[in-house]
């Protein structure tokens, strides 16, 4: 008897509520736990042969304990990363556990099943020490693909999270750079018969999905004709987009344009959404479409022939639904003809065409255009302005280069220099005096003086520049416009750039 009055063997017994003996010691419990664990249990020893498995590895591996016990356990379940390629036994934390004897924690692993599947689990491998040397490890694991394939979807919902947020970003920028005019049908001021008929012809070309081509000097609205079209359209929920192509570097258009995919160049930290896709639904607004680059153009015809394109380092093939609106103040066609620009794009665009007027073709409009910009200054700078008869008959006079765009800056300048509400209208000297010389309030001209007079003009400028169009000093800032502008100009009225040239020349000898 023991010193507590139980059998010796009563000391290893216990019963539970149903009178049932369960013994404790080492083994039997060990056995126990290895049975009712829901992991996976395997041993191996220092040569990394199976020493024992449990029910629940069975079940995982596929393999019976008799089949894994005394085999390398390495070269049956973990012989393969997850990309495929060969797993060398010296690599295996697993093994690596009775070599250092520390304790190794993997997560990105995979074991595989007798029948030749895999799946991803997360182990622990622990050394066995007996007599102060490793003799094997015990290694404990889990099935986590569920968990695996749960952060994998997590993940892509992130990276999709973060693609529409830079989407709409994106299209946030662009809608905020939008500069409408409130109150006036579509947005376009004027009631000249040139004004009358660009509206007939948005109302026209507004539902249907036809591309159209605006055509233009600078600064006669063009971009609005696209809006109040796009307005008017069965788009208006979508944004549209502008793009100008005369000021996005040629080396990025292409990205610019069509997006780009994660490392399709250096600094490509992730996939780049393109112009056309932030468009996609809506309408993508092509400003100076003469300077898109030729090599990109095939792409771009693409898009309106078969509604695809491709992203930058990228083989798969996107699709998107856009509306083409084009825009240029250059002759387009004779572009075209001189392989400029390609002539199967530019008979694409030019379906609808419409041609945005100069402001000196319709001067009915000029006194509602002023009145609605002063309006518009008033009420940001939040002041009282006034608009007299004498101011509407000097802007009329004025021959307006320029075209809206001046008028609108005229007006501002005005505004900001106005005293006690009296607007301050300064009109650049040299074209004032030559509007009030040529066009008196009390005279009309025909289409052929007209010409005649900005002609003589133009070569005034000219001549007073030495024959300089283009830089500082040049025709083109003296007479406060684009250089392309007056290039057009020059090309139309047939304007002799030389012949000033070469009085300038003489002069300079003579003296």
């Amino acid at each position: 008897m023991a010193a507590n009055g139980k059998p010796p063997a009563a000391e290893k017994m216990s019963k539970n509520g149903s009178g049932v003996a369960f013994d404790f010691s080492s083994e039997a419990m060990n056995k126990l736990i290895l049975r009712a664990a829901g992991e996976g249990i395997y041993g191996v020893n220092a040569e990394g042969k199976t020493t024992f498995v449990n029910p629940a590895a069975e079940r995982m591996l596929g393999w019976t304990a008799e089949e894994l016990i005394g085999r390398d356990m390495h070269s049956l379940v973990h012989h393969t990363h997850p990309d495929g390629s060969h797993y060398q036994e010296h690599d295996c934390p697993i093994y690596a556990a009775f070599r250092d004897g520390a304790v190794h924690q993997v997560d990105t692993e995979m074991f595989w099943r007798k029948d030749g599947t895999s799946f991803w689990v997360e182990y622990t491998s622990t050394p066995i020490n007996e007599g102060g040397h490793v003799v094997g490890a015990v290694i404990v694991f889990r099935d986590v693909t569920q968990r695996r394939e749960a952060d994998e979807k997590l993940r892509a919902a992130h990276e999709e999270v973060d693609r529409l947020r830079a989407r709409l970003e994106l299209e946030n920028a662009y809608l905020q750079e939008e500069i409408r005019i409130e109150g006036n049908h579509h947005g376009i001021v004027g009631r000249s018969a040139a004004i009358q008929k660009i509206l007939r012809q948005v109302e026209l070309v507004a539902p249907t999905d036809a591309t159209v081509l605006i055509s233009g000097e600078s600064g006669t609205g063009k971009e609005l004709i696209a809006r109040a079209i796009h307005d008017a359209s069965k788009r208006n929920r979508r944004p549209l987009i502008r793009v100008n192509c005369a000021t996005i570097p040629r080396e990025v258009f292409e990205s610019e344009f069509f997006g780009y995919a994660k490392g399709a160049f250096e600094g490509a930290l992730r996939d780049g959404v393109g112009r056309i896709e932030l468009a996609d639904g809506g309408t993508l607004f092509l400003d100076e479409i003469a300077d898109m680059p030729v090599e990109l153009q095939d792409k771009l015809l693409r898009v309106l022939e078969e509604n695809n394109f491709k992203r930058v380092g990228e083989a798969q093939t996107r699709t998107v639904d856009v509306r083409v609106i084009a825009a240029t103040n250059r002759d387009l066609k004779q572009d075209a003809r001189r392989g400029r620009f390609r002539e199967d794009l530019y008979f694409r665009l030019d379906v609808f065409p419409i041609e945005s007027v100069p402001l000196r073709e319709r001067r009915d409009d000029i006194p509602l255009l002023a009145a609605h910009f002063v309006q518009n200054e008033g009420r940001k700078l939040r002041r009282e302005l006034k608009l007299t008869e004498g101011d509407v008959r000097r802007l009329m006079q004025y021959d307006w280069p320029g075209n809206v765009r001046e008028l609108e800056n005229v007006i501002e300048r005005a505004a900001i220099l106005a005293r006690q509400a009296r607007l301050r209208i300064d009109l650049p000297a040299v074209k004032a005096a030559t509007a009030t010389a040529q066009t008196p309030s009390d005279r009309l001209f025909t289409d052929d003086e007209r010409r005649a007079r900005d002609r003589a003009n133009i070569l005034a400028a000219l001549e007073s520049c030495g024959g300089k169009v283009f830089g500082r000093g040049g025709a083109a800032e003296l007479l406060d416009v684009k250089p392309t502008t007056l290039a057009s100009r020059i090309k139309a009225l047939g304007v002799d750039v030389e012949k000033p040239r070469e009085r300038n020349g003489r002069g300079a000898s003579a003296n």
